[in-house]
Formats: C-alpha cells, sequence, structure tokens
C-alpha cells in the first residue's frame, strides 16, 4: 500500500538497499572461492577508485558507496556540443622561454613526434606590449629595441612547420598597466580593462588565420593568479568579455576560451571554490563571452579512473558537477576543455603538494586520462597534458613540486610518459556513445565533403555522388542526423563488412544501425547534397541498476578479506 509520507517511501527504499546488499555479500563470500577471482576483483577497485594500493582500495570502495547518496549530475550526454569532437591530444609549452630557437624546434619536433596535435602556449602580454600601450618593440636589454613580435612569430612559424594548432593563452599584464605597478602582484589585473582588450585584439589581429583559439587568463579563481587582492569572479567576468569582444572585432573566426578554473574547495577571499567562481561568472553574464569553458583536470591523489563523487576532495571526476552547472544555465551545447592535466611523479624528498605518483604509474595514468574522458564524456574536448619542459632546471634545483608533471627534464631528457603517449595517440580514433559532429576526429573523409557553413563548419557536405566517409565506433546503436535544409538525398552504407544497405533521407534522422555492443566499423557513401550535421553513438543500458552497487559490495569483501590473509603480500593476485 501506498504510504502518504514521502519520507516512508524513501526509507523503505534504502531498507531494500541493505537486504540486496547483504545478499549480493552472501554471493560475493561465496564467488571469492573462485580461482583467479581477486586479481579481476583488484582490477575493477582501481576501475571505480583510482587507487592501486590494497588499504586505498578497500577505503576508496567505502567512499565509492557514498555515490548512491548523490544525485548523478546532468551532464546532458547527448546534447550537440560544438569544439569536443577535436582530436584531443595537447600539451602545454614554455617554448618562450627558450632563448635558442634550435632548443624550439627540438620541443616542437619530439611533441610531434610523439602523437600530440596541439600547444597550449602562452603568449605573455608583459613579454609583448613590453613599455607602453602600443609598443611592441622591446628595449629591456638593448637601447635601441628589437621586434616583441619575433619570438612569438617564431613560435607560430614552428608550430606550422610540424602541424600543431595553437592554444594562446593571453595573460601575465605588464607593470604600466597598473598604477601600483607590481605592488598588487605580477598576476594583478590591469587597472584599465581596455588596456587588456587592445592588447587581446592586437595579437588576434596579427595571427589571423594562423591562430584560432585564444584562451583569457588562467586560474582567476586561485591565489596568486589575480594577484595580491581577494579573488573576484565578476572582475575576472568583465575582463574576461572585454577580450571577447576584442578579439572577435579582430577575427570574426577566432574561438574564446575561458580562464582555466583550477580544483579547489577552499571558500577564502584568496581561494573560492571553481564551483561557486563559475556560478557568479554565469551569474554576472559570462555566458555570452566565450565559446569553450576550460578547466584543469588533476587527479592529485588517485587515479584518472576514480570515479567517487567527492565535493571537497579534488579529484578526476571533478568536472562532471561543473558540466551540469553549464547545463543549468544553458550552455550544454559548449565543451569543456582540460587546460593542464598529469600526475605528479615528486621524489620522496619533495614536498607532495599535488599528489605522489611513481613514473610508472605517470606513464600508466596519462593515457588513461584521455581513454576515460572519450569513453565517458562527449562534451570534453582537448585535453592538454601538463606540461612538457622548462627551458632552465631552476625548478629542479628548488625542489618545488610544481617540477615533477615534466614529460622531459630540461636537458631533454624524456620520461617514460613521453613513450607511453607515443604510443598511445598511435592508436586508431573511435567514436564513443555520445553525439558527435560530422567532422569529429575519428572520421574520415574523402575528397569529394567540404565543411557545411554552419556556425563553426561542424557539419559535412557531400560535393558529388558517391562521397565517402567511414569511422571507427563504440556502442550499440547508430545514427545519423541530416542537416537542415538539405538537399533531398540517399545514403548507402555497412557496418563491420557487412552487406551494403540503402537508405533514403527520411527526415533529419535516421538509425543506422544497431547490434551487438563493442567497436564496430561503418562505411557511408552518400549523393550530392548530402549534409551530415552529427552522428549519434548509443550504448545499451545496464538492465539491473542493482549490479553496480553489487559489484561494489563484491569488491569490498574481497579486498577486506585480502587485508586479512597475513601470508598473502599487499600485490598478491592468486
Amino acid at each position: 500500500m501506498h504510504h502518504p509520507d514521502p519520507r516512508y517511501n524513501g526509507g523503505m527504499r534504502k531498507k531494500h538497499l541493505v537486504v540486496a546488499a547483504l545478499a549480493i555479500v552472501l554471493l560475493g563470500i561465496a564467488a571469492l572461492s573462485l580461482p583467479g577471482f581477486r586479481a579481476g576483483l583488484r582490477a575493477r577497485a582501481f576501475a571505480l577508485t583510482g587507487e592501486e594500493d590494497l588499504s586505498a582500495q578497500v577505503n576508496g570502495l567505502a567512499q565509492y558507496a557514498l555515490n548512491l547518496t548523490y544525485r548523478h549530475p546532468d551532464t546532458q550526454p547527448y546534447a550537440a556540443v560544438e569544439h569536443a569532437g577535436e582530436n584531443p591530444f595537447g600539451i602545454n609549452t614554455f617554448l618562450h622561454h627558450e632563448v635558442e630557437v634550435a632548443k624550439r624546434e627540438e620541443q616542437v619536433r619530439l611533441i610531434a613526434e610523439a602523437g600530440f596535435t596541439w600547444i597550449r602556449q602562452e603568449f605573455p602580454w608583459e613579454d609583448i606590449e613590453i613599455h607602453g600601450r602600443g609598443d611592441f618593440v622591446d628595449r629591456r636589454n638593448d637601447p635601441a629595441g628589437v621586434d616583441a613580435w619575433a619570438k612569438y612569430d617564431n613560435i607560430v612559424d614552428l608550430a606550422e612547420q610540424y602541424n600543431l594548432r595553437i592554444i594562446a593563452r593571453l595573460s601575465n599584464p605588464p607593470a604600466w598597466s597598473r598604477a601600483a605597478g607590481d605592488e598588487m602582484g605580477t598576476y594583478a589585473p590591469p587597472d584599465n580593462l581596455d588596456d587588456f582588450a587592445h592588447y587581446a585584439g592586437a595579437v588576434a589581429a596579427r595571427y589571423r588565420g594562423r591562430v584560432r583559439y585564444y584562451q583569457v587568463w588562467n586560474e582567476p579563481n586561485i591565489y596568486p593568479e589575480w594577484g595580491e587582492q581577494a579573488v573576484d569572479p565578476e572582475g575576472y567576468t568583465a575582463l574576461l568579455c572585454a577580450a571577447y569582444q576584442a578579439i572577435k572585432a579582430a577575427d570574426p573566426d577566432a574561438v574564446v576560451l575561458s580562464g582555466a578554473l583550477a580544483p579547489t574547495a577552499e571558500l577564502s577571499w584568496r581561494d573560492l571554490s571553481d564551483y561557486l567562481f563559475l556560478e557568479r561568472m554565469y551569474q554576472a553574464g559570462a555566458g555570452d563571452c566565450f565559446d569553450i569553458l576550460t578547466m584543469q583536470g588533476y587527479g592529485l591523489w588517485s587515479g584518472p579512473t576514480d570515479h567517487r563523487r567527492r565535493p571537497f576532495i579534488i579529484n578526476y571526476e571533478r568536472n562532471e558537477v561543473i558540466r551540469e552547472i553549464m547545463v543549468q544555465h544553458g550552455d550544454a551545447e559548449k565543451p569543456i576543455w582540460i587546460s593542464e592535466m598529469n600526475w605528479n611523479a615528486a621524489p620522496e624528498d619533495v614536498e607532495p603538494r599535488y599528489g605522489r605518483v611513481t613514473l610508472d604509474q605517470q606513464a600508466r595514468w596519462a593515457p588513461l586520462a584521455y581513454q576515460r574522458a572519450q569513453e565517458e564524456w562527449p562534451w570534453i574536448g582537448v585535453i592538454n597534458f601538463w606540461y612538457f619542459k622548462r627551458a632552465s632546471d631552476d625548478w629542479l634545483a628548488a625542489r618545488v613540486p610544481e617540477a615533477y608533471f615534466q614529460m622531459a627534464a630540461p636537458d631533454f631528457t624524456l620520461m617514460p610518459v613521453y613513450d607511453s603517449m607515443k604510443a598511445y595517440t598511435a592508436q586508431p580514433a573511435v567514436m564513443y556513445p555520445g553525439r558527435h559532429s560530422a567532422n569529429h576526429w575519428a572520421v574520415e573523409t574523402d575528397d569529394r565533403w567540404s565543411p557545411w557553413p554552419d556556425a563553426y563548419g561542424e557539419a559535412r557536405r557531400a560535393a558529388a555522388d558517391q562521397a565517402s566517409l567511414s569511422f571507427r565506433f563504440e556502442g550499440s546503436s547508430l545514427q545519423v542526423i541530416f542537416g537542415e535544409d538539405a538537399a533531398p538525398s540517399t545514403l548507402r552504407y555497412r557496418v563491420d563488412d557487412g552487406p551494403w544497405q540503402a537508405l533514403d533521407q527520411p527526415g533529419e534522422e535516421a538509425l543506422l544501425w544497431h547490434g551487438s555492443k563493442g567497436q564496430h566499423t561503418v562505411v557511408i557513401e552518400a549523393s550530392a547534397g548530402t549534409v551530415i550535421d552529427s552522428f549519434l553513438v548509443r550504448d545499451a543500458p545496464v538492465a539491473l541498476p542493482g549490479v553496480a552497487l553489487g559489484g561494489l559490495v563484491v569488491l569490498l569483501i574481497a579486498a577486506l578479506l585480502a587485508v586479512r590473509k597475513p601470508d598473502s603480500p599487499a600485490g598478491d593476485d592468486d
């Protein structure tokens, strides 16, 4: 009988979960007697908690159980998201610190050979418009002066030479932009936002047609990135909007990225939660002033597979909540790009301020971070590894923890993560569940396709009959979504080398295939005038919602029993 008090029904649901959990515990204990079962459970525990140490897995599984008390964030996984289908492999560089052009080129060569497509490179205001507004001559070391643009022109040239795309980070105001000079810190914003907008517009105008992506600031929600003063979401929003307008005026095709928010649970004047900072940005009108939201993607103390939803602990799961904030403010069509991602391989004598992993873990976890984002977060675009190398060994000499995110030492000695990422980027691209634009990086087309003139050229139009495209996808169904006002057209297609099938375009979308879960390959040929907007890949839902809870309980019992075995080492996977 239905009870009128909703609290009663909620209590009954909890009791049912407890009863189900106890039943699953008994099944789990019986299953533990199977040979090799513990090894699989340990692997599954890592897949849920991102922990590799046995005791940490036990604690992590107990914390993972708390996910049942949280509502899953509304991330709108099947929304049409612009700029999310880009090749995801980016890396942060300090090319402007390299004095020797040959060393800059060596960095770029190694980055390209490792399979990266993007570099996130700072174009510091203080190093371009050094002595005053409109003054692009560097007289710091030579009274006659040198062209302040020359170094950055070289960086853009090198990126083009090695087929790398640039995310230009605009930040670091010069002292002249503040009446107090550097008294408020070298990262403090300028007194006059129009000065910053002028600089941003000048960079966009100079590199129009060569650099398209501009990021405005970095980590404005934490100290010291907003100077020696309280962080200010409304102040940052005003700066972002001023730069946005100037960049778009200089280059209408430019894409503007918001400054990456640092993940933090702090609520002090100098460090403000990324959740609250973003909410206040939206309240101040920031939604009209960026095309891509950027965040940081550090895991700190746990690996990239950590699925624990912990608002006050930083882990790789965190950006799901950020995504929900965007959805709540009507920005489901915008993606998140991760500006910095990595794990810190700090030696034992270095303060583990950002966590501590081994070089082996760093090498294994970085590819997993890219893989998880592709599999689970279709609203994530580019992920930038932090970082390739520094020009000098100043950080290493000072034994600061920031140094040990490096992929290469200042002398170009490569860390193990270089080889693991090089191997990972060489794997074939796959389209995972979600809605993906027709120019998704997994899609290969012949020369009969051309960009369709939508807002960002993410649709594709067949310019001639038998225009062919193909891609790998992983899921249990595939739909095609046609562009609006497209010419009547037909398709023929085949999946996994099966028979060719014909599809007369019946409307805006059509189901091409459904079948077994897994990875598949599709080949499509279209008639002239066909416009494909996007593809929708879906995965069959889990039939029993209790399976996740059951797996969790079994894992927890397995780990607990493993701890109780005195003759079994921590890493024993019998």
